[in-house]
């Protein structure tokens, strides 16, 4: 198991690059399921969740080939694999995405209850009542969702929260299925965006996509085909808090910018320059010395909650008081007492902390407990005087590639090594 130490209090200067969206090439890659034949995906980001499901994949009879962010697939379709096994949903809740496809496509999956980060419950009822109600008769059995369905039909589908992953498995489901299916309440997500476009561009009939209410007329089969990933919002906002929080003049390129806007207002509102110099390239200047601001998390457009621990680092030095509130994960506070640790002066209330700016953060042995957590540490000890160890960076592979890479390229002192 690896490390980083962190040596902080370096400005960060220089280009850096986006690496695509894994929040978007997850759901892509279970849509292979729906179609024999070849695709090729590309712009892939090289994570841990991306290995995970290209294993799973494998598992249900997808070969593969990834080399240089390119995922050449190629789905014969002439075998009866739709178990996707504990081992790998553990670890990853994503996977709970081939729930639709596998039913749509094979008539039939046997999928593990989900796992992941440790950020909360997160059920997966939404994506169970929404397949029922289209036909498939479903059972939860030793753990497993155990679904079946000789032919899902279109319906009206109402969920009772904004479900991204929901969103997903039921617009994928609903590509093949009788009729047409409306879903109200629909996530808006850009990734959402994304997966109707490649589902389209494999002849699915969608409307709506970006919008709270998505159609989808079921056609009867659909064909393999070839895109390039997004890239990612949520890892071009993490280097704006890195660069906003340590100070520098940073050029941020394949960057998302269109449906970066929340992040870029909240990161100009406590003080940061950003110049949008093109629709995927931006700039931003930073002195380091930050005013506060307030952020409430919510579904797309709003505040994501995948950067919440980010921007939490980077007021824990702002100057005068901040509340972020928590509003979709009951359990994404966990980077809290690790902020303490460092000198950080924060307050647990309900579902907000309460964060008045110190004048400094030391270095101290840290631990991430998730994916954005682990994110926002290494911007605290980037930040902070002196070095900071930063353990469990397992939790930071799984959907950053290469961000210490990156980092030091832009002048940080992050070194990964063996953790005792």
């Amino acid at each position: 198991m690896d490390k980083f130490k962190v040596v902080g209090g370096n400005r960060l200067n220089g280009k850096v690059k986006v690496s695509g969206a894994k929040n978007s090439c997850l759901p892509i890659l279970a849509a292979t399921l729906l179609a024999s034949g070849e695709y090729l995906i590309d712009n892939t980001p090289n994570l841990m969740d991306v290995r995970t499901m290209l294993k799973l994949l494998k598992g249900m009879g997808i070969n593969y080939e990834f080399q240089d962010n390119r995922v050449f697939l190629t789905n014969s379709d002439d075998n009866d694999l739709w178990t996707a096994p504990y081992d790998l949903v553990k670890t990853m809740r994503a996977s709970v995405v081939v729930l639709g496809p596998l039913l749509a496509k094979k008539g039939k999956a046997k999928v593990s209850l989900p796992g992941g980060c440790a950020i909360g419950e997160r059920p997966v009822d939404q994506h169970i009542k929404a397949l029922a109600q289209m036909g498939a008769k479903i059972d939860i059995e030793h753990g497993y969702i155990i679904a079946e369905a000789q032919k899902l039909k279109g319906c009206e589908i109402y969920f009772d929260l904004v479900t991204v992953t929901g969103t997903e498995n039921i617009m994928m489901a609903a590509t093949l299925a009788e009729g047409e299916t409306i879903l109200y309440n629909a996530a808006q997500e850009p990734e959402v965006v994304d997966l109707a476009r490649f589902l389209k561009r494999m002849g699915a009939n969608i409307s709506g996509e970006g919008t709270n209410v998505i159609k989808i007329k079921g056609v009867s089969e659909l064909n393999p085909a070839d895109y390039t990933v997004m890239t990612d919002r949520i890892e071009a906002g993490t280097i704006l808090c890195a660069v906003a929080g340590t100070g520098g003049d940073v050029v941020v390129e394949d960057a998302p910018v269109e449906c970066m806007k929340a992040t870029i207002d909240k990161l100009l509102e406590v003080g940061c320059d950003i110049k949008i110099i093109n629709s995927n390239t931006l700039r931003i200047i930073s002195d380091g010395r930050l005013k506060s601001a307030d952020v409430v998390t919510q579904p797309y457009p709003g505040f994501a909650t995948d950067m919440q621990a980010q921007f939490m680092a980077i007021m824990t030095k702002a100057s005068g008081l901040s509340v972020i509130t928590e509003n979709i994960f009951e359990n994404r506070f966990m980077h809290v007492a690790e902020l303490k640790r460092m000198g950080a002066d924060i307050r647990l209330k309900d579902r907000s902390a309460v964060i008045k700016g110190v004048e400094k953060l030391t270095g101290a042995d840290i631990m991430a407990s998730d994916l954005r957590a682990s994110a926002g540490l290494v911007i605290a000890a980037l930040m902070a005087d002196g070095e900071s160890n930063i353990h469990r960076i397992y939790h930071l592979d799984r959907g950053y590639e290469e961000f210490d890479k990156k980092m030091n390229l832009l002048g940080a002192d992050i070194q990964r090594v063996k953790d005792e």
